[in-house]
């Protein structure tokens, strides 16, 4: 008996869910709509100088990485091989 009625709450609980899925999902539409009118999105000159900073950036890391790589494959070839 105690198991039937867990049973049909949670049934209910399920129905209930289901039938309030599209109303949740207009609400959340709304509400991420809302939100995004909040974001401070960057100016073009901002998202230029951003992407050229991480280029930048990127290519100074790649050189200095491929330098150490290539001292210590001379190094090894050198001095091991």
């Amino acid at each position: 008996m105690a198991g039937e009625a867990i049973f049909k709450t949670s049934k209910s609980f399920i129905t209930m869910n289901i039938r309030q899925f599209p109303k949740k999902i207009l609400t959340f539409l709304k509400e991420v709509r809302l939100e995004m009118k909040k974001i401070n999105w960057p100016t073009r000159q901002e998202t230029l100088r951003y992407t050229l900073i991480v280029i930048g950036v990127s290519i100074a890391v790649a050189i200095f990485l491929g330098g150490i790589d290539f001292i210590f494959t001379t190094l090894l070839n050198k001095f091991i091989l």
